[in-house]
C-alpha cells in the first residue's frame, strides 16, 4: 500500500503479523501511521504505545482513511494515481544514476517498487559507512548497506558497498543529490589510486 509495487509481490500473513500502513505517499506526508492490520489486541496495544510516544493519539490519518474506505476512493488513489507517479520517479532517477555514474564500476538493484534505490558500488574504496559520513557533509542524506543487513554472520563486502537512496523528495533536490553522489563516489575511487 498504496500499490508502489513495480513487480509481483505476496505478501506474508499470520496472526502475529503486524501491517503498519502509511498515508504518506498520498499526500499526507506526518501521517505515518495512518492504517494499522492485525490482531485486534496488537491493535491496542499499538495505539496505546503510538500514544505516549506521541503523548496524544493522532487522529487525522484514521479520519481520512476512514472517508476514503467510505467512498472507496483509497483504492482509486492506488490503483490508479500513486504507482505511475512513483515509477516515473524511479525510472528518472535510473536515468540519471546512470549518466552521472558512467565509467564507475556500479550497478543499480532492479527497482521493484518502495521509494528508495539499492545502489552496489562494486570494489568501494571506502566502507558504506566512510561514504554516507561523507554525503551527510555535502548535503546528501542516504543510508548505508551495512544496517540492511541484518541476519548475517560472515561479513560480506557487498553489504560495504551499498547505499539506499530515496528518489521521492522533489525533482531539483533529487537531482542535485545524484549529482553529488556521483561527484563523491568518483574522488573515493580516484583517491585509492
Amino acid at each position: 500500500f498504496p500499490n508502489i509495487l513495480f513487480t509481483e509481490a505476496r505478501p506474508h500473513w499470520n496472526e502475529n503479523t503486524v501491517l503498519v500502513l502509511s498515508l504518506s505517499k498520498l499526500g499526507l506526508p506526518g501521517v505515518r501511521t495512518g492504517i494499522v492490520v492485525a490482531r485486534e489486541e496488537l491493535i491496542h496495544a499499538y495505539a496505546n504505545a503510538n500514544g505516549i510516544v506521541n503523548l496524544a493519539c493522532g487522529n487525522i490519518g484514521p479520519a481520512i482513511a476512514t472517508e476514503l474506505f467510505r467512498t472507496g476512493d483509497i483504492l482509486k488513489l492506488a490503483r490508479q494515481h500513486v504507482p505511475d507517479f512513483y515509477r516515473h520517479r524511479a525510472a528518472k532517477a535510473v536515468v540519471r544514476f546512470r549518466k552521472q555514474l558512467e565509467g564507475l564500476p556500479f550497478h543499480i538493484h532492479r527497482p521493484e517498487g518502495a521509494f528508495f534505490l539499492w545502489l552496489w558500488f562494486e570494489g568501494l574504496p571506502v566502507s558504506s559507512e566512510e561514504l554516507y559520513r561523507r554525503l551527510k557533509a555535502r548535503g546528501v542524506l542516504v543510508v548505508p548497506g551495512h544496517h540492511c543487513f541484518f541476519g548475517l554472520e560472515e561479513d560480506w563486502p557487498h553489504r560495504h558497498e551499498c547505499i539506499r537512496v530515496s528518489y521521492v523528495q522533489d525533482e531539483e533536490t533529487v537531482r542535485r543529490g545524484i549529482a553529488v553522489i556521483a561527484d563523491e563516489v568518483r574522488r573515493v575511487f580516484a583517491d585509492s589510486g
